[in-house]
């Protein structure tokens, strides 16, 4: 059971009645309060998984900040915690812009990014005045130019294609050559010369992203050579993509041995007074809260329990699968681990096993 807790936010354990409680909050008490399906995070264990976040970092290079990757965990209540905690937000479209100004953040704080950004989300990052737009090709800029009103600019970063390819799923992976995200190194020179001579669009840096779910540093370290070749610039922002644990043989690196890699490598080939931009989203998202689930077909009630890096496929498929099933009349705890051992233990709780 030990085992099992460590996927659940720090200070999860099961009360004398085997109930789960996370930071004295028992789960049944929280289904009761708020219904189910419900999503809860522990505020303590996320407050201190973003202030690791940036005490590791400023220690190793002080001119540097964080900004949570929105996308892994789009909630207002997520990011008015991280911004209360003086992380900035990066957000992936016009909702998060949104729900960022709502969280109250400084939009000067904020990162815009996406290699399809709409006119509309554009005009959003220009109107508010968000901090830094990452440009993924020309389109960008060219609607920048148009957008931003004479007598103002915008800043912005270049995203770069490393050519790195790390150990990860293919549909998360985005830092491999011929890559749909960013430009290679010998695409972005020409823009870099045209931004750098706009008067509406202000060269600022470059950005990298290697992918996500990544649980080797070398990728990491590997990403900073190649942009380092492109000249000197204010702000380099490295990305995110540190991978959290999804099934008992993942071994995640700390956070700390993520940045020893990654601020070694900027030590070696980036500008000692260039500011430094690291995006964690799912690894600081990860283990934070639970899912939970109460499911009662006929007069059966299971209760099912689901750690962060379950949701994504529970919230489509346990919900629909339970609603259909016809289970015994008992009540049962199913506490789920890992998506590769979901389904079996949904089967099993449909038949009764």
């Amino acid at each position: 059971m030990t085992d099992l807790l460590s996927l659940f936010p720090s200070g999860s354990a099961l009360d004398a009645d085997g109930v789960l409680s996370i930071d004295g909050c028992r789960a049944d008490a929280l289904a009761t309060e708020f219904g189910t399906p419900v999503l809860v995070v522990a505020e303590r264990t996320l407050r201190a998984r973003a202030r690791e976040y940036a005490d590791e970092l400023v220690s190793r290079w002080p001119d540097s900040r964080v900004v949570f990757a929105s996308k892994a965990f789009p909630c207002t209540a997520v990011q008015r915690v991280m911004v209360s905690e003086g992380l900035g937000l990066d957000v992936a479209g016009g909702g998060e812009i949104l729900t960022a100004l709502k969280a109250g953040i400084d939009p000067a704080l904020i990162v815009l990014h996406g290699n399809a950004k709409s006119d509309e989300e554009i005009a959003m990052a220009v109107e508010h005045g968000i901090g830094l737009v990452v440009v993924d090709n020309s389109d960008d800029v060219d609607r920048l130019e148009a957008t931003v009103p004479a007598g103002r600019s915008q800043d912005v970063l270049i995203r770069i294609i490393p050519g790195v390819t790390a150990d990860t799923h293919a549909h998360i992976l985005t830092g491999h050559e011929g890559s749909k995200f960013g430009l290679s190194p010998a695409d972005a020179a020409p823009l870099i010369k045209r931004i750098e001579h706009s008067s509406r669009v202000r060269m600022q840096g470059l950005h990298v992203h290697v992918g996500s779910q990544i649980l080797e540093v070398q990728p990491f370290a590997d990403s900073v050579a190649p942009i380092a070749k492109l000249g000197e610039f204010p702000v380099y922002d490295l990305g995110g993509g540190l991978g959290a644990r999804y099934s008992w043989a993942d071994q995640a690196p700390t956070v700390g041995a993520y940045l020893d890699a990654l601020i070694g490598a900027a030590r070696e080939h980036l500008p000692a007074e260039a500011q430094l931009i690291i995006e964690p989203g799912l690894r600081e998202a990860h283990r934070r809260g639970l899912e939970r689930y109460l499911a009662t077909p006929g007069r059966s009630a299971y209760s099912i329990l689901a750690p962060p890096n379950t949701w994504p496929f529970s919230l489509h498929v346990l919900v629909p699968a339970m609603r259909s099933a016809v289970v015994p009349d008992v009540g049962h705890w199913i506490m789920l681990d890992a998506p590769d051992r979901f389904a079996a233990a949904l089967e099993d709780a449909i038949a009764g096993t």
